[in-house]
């Protein structure tokens, strides 16, 4: 009887033991990343023809302490290795593991070598070379604490290689990995099944061969155990032959019909190539198509299940195209595949909530590093959707809106504005446009609606602004006004640094819709920026508060004598430098200086004629000297600004806070006065949210 250690991937040990047991495997004992068992000769080649779940198979040679790097290789070295293979053999160490002796895996594989090369020329027998790629002989060494186990590899490349798959799609699976979603699925070797992102194919493959009883190793021609002096060639002949029969005899009997659908010709062209390698191309059938497509290919039968490895993350870029992928799927599922069962495996459970549906069972597994999970739904009879329109009314809405706002936003030469502004409760977001792009803002829903309901709302939301705008999903960008809570993808921020121009006016802007809440132009403010640009011919303006100088921009162009943009951030100072040298505004005359406005407002005694300030509602940064409070301030704001103002000069003074109440009789005590011009700020796409700020006109009393 031999000893034998089968690995495999974490969270697949019992449902390994459970295969192992099936072969006739005795002594089963489960440790994490696989498991120990004992067999003759006979099953240990079984374990390698036919386990479906290992991803090594290994024949333990010895364990000891490990101390000292002597330690290593006096124990390495009480092993007879010239009765395992001959010196004319070839052979590779792989090494895991550390401790305070051995801090270094490559250190600790070249002690294991020295000692295994030295027992055979202290015999004075020929020298066995190692080659790391190809060799004939793999010797595994695990090093945990003091405890170091030595193994031979039994199957050479990991048993995943089956042999059939040479080209696949993005992130494919390991075949072992697929064989084990599989099996958890559910699903019957004689009932249908049907993946609708299939890729290169690996998860209806291992399914087909299951159906057709073929063993997952009979294609591969390399093994571990080639160069082992105790191989039994004629024993593993007859493993081989019998597992060679029995996939002839399955082939020919398996009833089972596989189903595969992607909208990638040449992946499917993969996929085709990998499953008559594997000999079960007769078995599945192979379409391109979208899944939005998707039909039931079988609306008669009520046993046949949906298997899939969804997109999460790792291979597709757009988190909105994830939701709305997800969104999708769970109305087509429902529609189409009433009676039928459900599994998914993502790495990604906030996608799968997507789906609106409720999971029987779950498995975890890994894929790779990324922690992954296996749901498996059973879909009610009877219990389909429409094929409709996905959120119908804001659909309806954003239709109107667009053919309104479209035409308007070409006249006036803007390619960033907004098109749909909580127009209808249910739908609460906002949806601006810039250029080619469009971004989603969620509202944070009240306390009163249901947190399921409301994400729902938000996956139709996105589904049908792609469907109305015709738009690509990795140009949606998605945010959210509230504070991240949480691990929901959608709400992270990203770090991408990409930057594209819009048009406003005869302004061009540099906007980011992905690494900042805002997106670097303020929609709302646009006609208070082309009138500053209007008013500020031959004028010194000042610009505080300036964000990314987008007032700026408008002024130099309106012909001011020079521009002073003041901002606390380092940033977005950098930004407005981009922003002018866009427009050709370089030179002397256009300063930028990072500062503490309120502070820098406060020891300036330069003058100008037209001033720009939006400060923020509210701010206690730790840069800033002390808090501030726009209701509280705008006086001693005010009476700042003065001083800077010359004769004839004019301040425009605009804020976000709702419910802002100008101290009128504190402005005419300062000697200056102040005219509300909101109205005449607000532009059609904000023709729906009149608070969205306030705007005044501030002069020297007396003066217009």
């Amino acid at each position: 009887m031999n000893s034998l250690f089968a690995s495999t991937a974490r969270g697949l040990e019992e449902l390994l033991k459970s295969e192992l047991d099936a072969l006739g495997a005795q002594d089963l004992q489960v440790v994490q990343g696989g498991v120990h068992y004992r067999g003759d000769d006979r099953l240990m080649y079984q374990s390698l023809m036919w386990s479906r779940l290992a991803s090594r198979i290994l024949l333990p040679l010895g364990e000891f302490g490990v101390w000292s790097d002597l330690d290593l290789y006096v124990g390495a070295q009480s092993i007879d290795w010239s009765a395992l293979f001959d010196g004319n053999k070839t052979f590779a160490v792989h090494f895991s593991g550390t401790n305070e002796v051995i801090r270094n895996s490559q250190f600790g594989a070249l002690r294991v070598k020295d000692a295994i090369v030295d027992s055979f020329t202290r015999r004075g027998m020929a020298r066995p070379d190692v080659d790391r790629e190809q060799p004939d002989i793999r010797i595994n060494v695990w090093l945990n604490k003091d405890h170091a186990s030595i193994a031979l590899d039994l199957s050479g490349d990991a048993l995943h290689q089956r042999g059939y798959r040479q080209q696949t799609g993005q992130a494919p699976l390991k075949e072992n990995l697929a064989a084990a979603i599989v099996l958890r699925s559910g699903w019957q070797a004689s009932t249908p099944l049907l993946d609708p992102m299939c890729g290169s194919g690996t998860l209806l493959i291992e399914a087909a061969l299951i159906a057709s009883d073929r063993a997952p190793g009979l294609l591969r021609s390399r093994w571990g155990f080639n160069g082992w002096k105790k191989h039994n060639d004629a024993l593993w002949r007859e493993v081989k032959s019998d597992a060679q029969q029995r996939a002839r005899a399955g082939t020919a009997a398996a009833t089972a019909r596989f189903y595969g659908y992607d909208n990638s010709g040449r992946v499917l062209e993969h996929a085709q190539a990998n499953a008559r390698r594997a000999g079960v191309a007769d078995l599945i059938a192979l379409t391109r198509q979208d899944l939005l497509q998707l039909k039931n290919p079988l609306p008669q039968e009520t046993t046949g299940t949906v298997l899939s490895n969804p997109p999460y993350g790792e291979r597709l870029e757009s988190e909105p195209a994830l939701i709305a992928l997800h969104s999708q799927l769970g109305r087509i599922m429902k529609r189409e595949f009433g009676g039928w069962n459900l599994s998914l495996f993502s790495g990604s459970p906030e996608l799968l909530s997507c789906l609106q549906l409720r999971a029987d069972r779950q498995f975890k597994a890994k894929n790779g590093p990324i922690d992954c999970v296996q749901k498996n739904y059973q879909l009610a009879t009877g219990g389909g959707e429409s094929g409709g329109q996905i959120a119908e009314d804001y659909a309806n809405r954003l239709r109107k809106n667009l053919k309104k706002l479209d035409k308007w936003a070409r006249q006036e030469g803007i390619e960033a504005y907004r098109v749909y502004d909580a127009d209808l409760p249910e739908y609460n977001v906002a949806v601006d446009r810039y250029a080619d792009w469009v971004v989603i803002q969620e509202y944070a829903p009240p306390k009163t609606i249901d947190a399921n309901k409301a994400r729902q709302r938000l996956f139709d939301v996105i589904s049908a602004t792609l469907s109305v705008l015709e738009l690509p999903a990795n140009r949606l960008v998605l945010k959210t006004r509230e504070r991240q809570k949480g691990k929901s993808q959608y709400q992270k921020l990203s770090e991408k640094g990409e930057f594209f121009e819009v048009q406003e006016y005869n302004a061009r802007f540099w906007v980011n819709l992905t690494d900042y809440l805002d997106t670097g132009l303020f929609l709302d403010h646009r006609i208070a920026r082309h009138m500053l640009g209007k008013m500020s011919k031959g004028k010194d303006f000042l610009n505080l508060f300036a964000y990314t100088g987008s007032a700026s921009v408008h002024a130099g162009l309106g012909g001011a004598r020079s521009t002073t943009t003041v901002d606390m951030s380092r940033t977005y100072l950098e930004w407005a430098e981009r922003n002018l040298r866009l427009n050709g505004l370089t030179g002397r005359q256009h300063r930028l200086m990072q500062a503490d406005c309120l502070s820098w407002l406060r020891e300036s005694d330069e003058q100008f004629d037209l001033i720009f300030i939006d400060p923020p509602t509210f701010s206690n940064s730790k840069r800033m000297e002390e808090s501030f409070d726009v209701q509280r301030d705008h006086l001693e704001l005010m009476k700042q600004l003065k001083r800077l103002l010359r004769a004839g000069g004019t301040i425009m003074f605009s804020n976000n806070k709702r419910g802002f109440k100008m101290d009128r009789e504190g402005l005419q005590a300062l000697g200056l006065q102040a005219q509300d011009i909101t109205p005449k700020t607000q532009s059609q796409d904000f023709a729906r949210n009149r608070h969205i700020h306030n705007c005044w006109l501030i002069t020297h009393a007396g003066k217009e």
